[in-house]
């Protein structure tokens, strides 16, 4: 089973928000994680092509170690597989769509995120769709064959691009339309493909949980920032306060250190004062 993504690309659109990345018909100028996923997947596309002919029957060689495969628990549970399926391609049709929404959607996404937040994002979105695909398998909704494909974390990428930059407009078989309405047309899709078991379900179910996670990810960033910069304070306080007590701690062994002498500190006591002298120490150096 192949994921086969829509047919999208950007277009000029009229003049974007000054934090909005500028839309033009030139080709975009790729950004270090879109330009390295674009390669690998080229090259595992060309690896999987020179190879296809090992096996004469079952899935090509390459699928057979690296296609997520729902049918075997053995292979299930081999979790690398949720990360390489996304690098694996049906035909040509398959990974061109894939790799140009890519090519256009992945830089301005980058650009505000920096490439490791968006690695991440691009992967993890596509995780999403291949554990969404699992679980319709083990309950009995959908057949368990093979999944390949970067669909749904393409489609991720472009959910989310829906939500911060919606002036975007897009090619959706082949007809302009601002982004967010071919958003919404391809959740549709997924979900009407999907409930009628229709062909390419599973990518379809892929198509819909990447689409849910990118919207997720986007929605959730406040919310998740806030948090971030709670446990943040949380850490800080813990530490003004052990930093606090140890003060105290120190200033009652130097009390005693003073009207009884050193022989009479515990060994406890010797630690404290050792970790306490660590503790200078580190701050000098900072």
């Amino acid at each position: 089973m192949g994921l086969y993504d829509r047919d999208y690309t950007q277009q000029q659109n009229d003049p974007q928000p000054h934090y909005a990345p500028q839309m033009r018909l030139g080709l975009p100028s790729l950004t270090p994680a879109v330009k390295w996923l674009l390669i690998v997947n080229v090259v595992v596309y060309i690896v999987d092509f020179l190879t296809s002919g090992i096996t004469n029957t079952g899935p090509k060689f390459l699928e057979r170690f690296f296609a997520l495969i729902p049918a075997s628990p053995r292979l299930t549970l081999q979790l690398w597989r949720l990360i390489t399926y996304q690098f694996l391609h049906g035909d040509f049709g398959h990974i061109f769509f894939n790799m140009l929404g890519l090519f256009f959607l992945g830089p301005p996404l980058e650009s505000r995120w920096g490439s490791k937040k968006f690695l991440v994002f691009y992967l993890s979105c596509g995780v999403v769709g291949g554990l969404f695909y699992i679980l319709l398998v083990v309950v009995g909704f959908l057949n368990p064959l093979p999944m390949i494909g970067a669909s749904g974390a393409v489609l991720g990428v472009l959910t989310a691009c829906a939500i911060l930059f919606p002036q975007f407009v897009v090619f959706f078989i082949f007809f302009p339309m601002p982004i967010r309405v071919a958003a919404i047309m391809l959740i549709c899709i997924s979900s009407v493909t999907i409930l009628s078991k229709g062909a390419n379900a599973g990518g379809e179910a892929a198509h819909l949980a990447g689409i849910a996670a990118g919207a997720f990810y986007v929605l959730s960033d406040s919310w998740r920032t806030a948090m971030k910069l709670k446990i943040k304070a949380k850490r800080w306080d813990r530490y003004v306060e052990s930093e606090r007590r140890l003060h105290i701690e120190v200033d009652r062994i130097l009390k005693k250190v003073h009207d009884l002498g050193l022989h009479s500190l515990t060994p406890a006591e010797k630690r404290t004062l050792k970790k306490a002298t660590r503790f200078e120490q580190s701050r000098s150096k900072l």
